[in-house]
């Protein structure tokens, strides 16, 4: 394995991971208080779910996303 690619394979994949799953989310928050379903003071339960069949990883992360 080349460590060097390998790391900026995996840099590269989480950094699309984190900018496009921070827009969805604050484009589904936007939406929701905007049509009334959210006020924008609540917790929200969130989980991510990280797959890599090839080698048999699933990883669960569950927290909460604060609005305010």
């Amino acid at each position: 394995m080349n460590e060097d690619v390998f790391n900026v394979s995996l840099r590269k994949f989480l950094k699309q991971v984190g900018v496009t799953s921070q827009r969805e989310i604050e484009k589904a928050v936007r939406d929701a208080i905007e049509s009334g379903k959210l006020k924008g003071h609540e917790k929200l339960p969130a989980k991510m779910v990280l797959t890599i069949s090839g080698i048999g990883l699933s990883h669960e992360i569950d927290e909460e996303i604060e609005l305010g």
